[in-house]
């Protein structure tokens, strides 16, 4: 989202550069025409920037195409509704490019702003479903700390500003393996989305599950906040793999088609290559996660979630 926000601004910012230039050489002002499909076309511009907002910001996957068509439509209204409004007289053009004019100057610098902030410091999510309950519930909506783990350059795997490095048992946000996560509809339209889950390997550790208990580095995992909401503990799979196979086929992502029922419950023991952690649902049961598609690359990586700020009654810091 931050992305698509920085090169909003920068649209705008070029918009502004050629109202500006129309004001210095007259060109076109007095130009009804002209001046008219400006004005729509910033108008629907302004509308779509405000549904994809309004989208992104209450679903943790990403922003739903629709918001951004019925946001550009509405704006393309607004604007219709102002033409006849004014009637468009005489001095109608002029008018209709400086008001474009003065809000491209008051909103290019706070949207630049904005998609930095989101990209370095904080961004705000809503979980969209119950795999980390129940630390966190459906409808959560949460900042995420995006510094704490550096900065990453952007087109690059690098980070700078490091504060400190991901600690087991710590709630993550990270962006979705496209191969193993998604699916195949998912991949060809180009969705991208973030997950939440909480490290609880990291490079070099030793994970297996046995009957539903986690052991990391071959010790029973302290973490409190893993809940079990099906009864029902199933068997280890018989997949006919040596552990080297096992290992090789878990870190490519291929056990993503396989059910929960076969490695849910009983899984590995794998260990995490270096670089990634291994990345779990509080909700065990009901969590698609690193059991299945495989480890988390440190590249991946956005940010730990930090606090809960609504609704009011679920304000906490997340552990």
């Amino acid at each position: 989202m931050e992305a698509t926000l920085f090169w909003i601004g920068c649209g705008l910012g070029a918009y502004g550069v050629i109202l500006r230039q129309i004001f210095k050489r007259d060109l076109w002002v007095e130009k009804k025409v002209v001046s008219v499909f400006l004005h729509l076309l910033f108008m629907g511009a302004v509308g779509a920037l405000v549904g994809f907002v309004f989208s992104a910001s209450t679903d943790l996957h990403g922003p739903s195409p629709r918001w951004p068509v019925a946001g550009a439509l509405a704006g393309l209204v607004w604007g219709l509704g102002q033409l006849l409004w004014n009637k468009f007289g005489p001095e109608g053009s002029t008018r209709l490019l400086a008001g474009d004019l003065e809000w491209v100057e008051t909103s290019f610098s706070a949207i630049l702003l904005a998609s930095v902030i989101m990209y370095a410091v904080v961004q705000a999510f809503k979980i969209p479903s119950g795999s980390m309950e129940n630390t966190l519930l459906i409808g959560d909506h949460l900042f995420v700390n995006k510094f704490i783990y550096g900065i990453r350059v952007p087109f690059s795997t690098k980070r700078v500003f490091k504060l400190r490095y991901v600690k087991r048992g710590e709630v993550v946000v990270f962006e979705a393996r496209p191969k193993t996560i998604l699916s195949s509809d998912e991949r060809r339209r180009g969705v991208k989305k973030d997950f939440i889950k909480r490290a609880v390997g990291l490079a070099g550790d030793n994970i297996e599950i046995k009957n539903k208990q986690l052991f990391v580095n071959g010790r029973p995992d302290p973490n409190p906040y893993p809940v079990y909401k099906s009864r029902i503990t199933y068997p280890a799979a018989r997949l006919g793999l040596s552990s080297g196979d096992y290992q090789k086929y878990w870190e490519s992502g291929q056990f993503a088609e396989l059910r929960r029922e076969q490695i849910g419950d009983n899984f590995g023991p794998v260990k995490v290559p270096p670089g990634c952690y291994f990345v779990m649902g509080d909700n065990r049961d009901g969590s698609f996660d690193a059991r299945f598609w495989g480890p988390l690359p440190n590249r991946l990586l956005k940010g730990k979630g930090w606090i809960v700020y609504w609704p009011l009654s679920r304000i906490k810091v997340i552990k």
